[in-house]
């Protein structure tokens, strides 16, 4: 089975909002509902699994139940604290609930990145087929510096080598579990995503083409330019 995993358990404490960032909305729809509508339109995604904080369960619920209806495709249930542990929820609840076997997949993606599209899940799933994990990605077109003590520059790598890290990540279930459980918490205490899972233990992640349009609502400013994405869409 291949199941999609929004993760959109954090706040989003630089987007200044009393509300988490993922239920901010563009133009009339929240941030996660257009992220969700991708995945739940998607037809090899067989189940859509939305990873909340606790607290927000029951106002997610209703939010989709507003939007989408009664679909038995989509479910709700808690986030972790951090990324990697809102991971092993998703895997904790599909563990749970449903058959999975050495080919079960995760799409996992950022509840805030709502232009998605179903071209760049399609190449997620198809490099799967060659690889146990990939990374969603577009090529440095800033030069990129490196400083080790945040006071003057150590190094300037070459940007040709150089890309920028989206979502969706994929993988392979088991082998993420796996390779997961096995890390030392020091290790653990260095994750920036789920990818970084696979480097540290040597394996080879590939590389998918994402989309410039695949943008992360961080600042306030995103959601400006979301709006005028949403904007010139409903103008066409």
């Amino acid at each position: 089975m291949i199941y999609g995993l929004v993760v959109a358990g954090g706040i989003g404490q630089r987007m200044g909002s009393d509300i988490p960032k993922q239920f901010l909305k563009i133009r009339h729809k929240s941030i996660i509902s257009y992220t969700v509508e991708v995945f739940l339109d998607h037809t090899d995604i067989e189940k859509v699994i939305v990873l909340v904080p606790e607290d927000w369960i029951d106002f997610t619920k209703d939010l989709f139940m507003r939007d989408f209806g009664e679909m038995e495709k989509l479910v709700v249930t808690a986030g972790g604290k951090l990324r990697n542990d809102t991971i092993m929820n998703g895997i904790k609840y599909i563990k749970e609930n449903y058959v999975y076997d050495d080919t079960t997949t995760l799409v996992t993606h950022d509840a805030v990145r709502p232009f998605v599209t179903k071209e760049i899940i399609d190449r997620n799933i198809e490099a799967l087929k060659e690889y146990d994990s990939c990374d969603t990605v577009i090529p440095a077109t800033d030069t990129i510096v490196e400083s080790l003590d945040h006071q003057v520059i150590s190094d300037v790598p070459n940007r040709a080598n150089l890309y920028q890290g989206q979502t969706p990540q994929s993988f392979k279930m088991k082998k993420f579990e796996e390779l997961y459980t096995s890390l030392t918490e020091d290790e653990k205490n260095i994750l920036t995503d789920a990818a970084k899972v696979f480097v540290i233990k040597g394996e080879k992640v590939a590389l998918v083409e994402g989309s410039t349009f695949n943008i992360k609502m961080t600042h306030p400013s995103d959601l400006d330019f979301a709006n005028s994405i949403i904007g010139r869409k409903n103008e066409k």
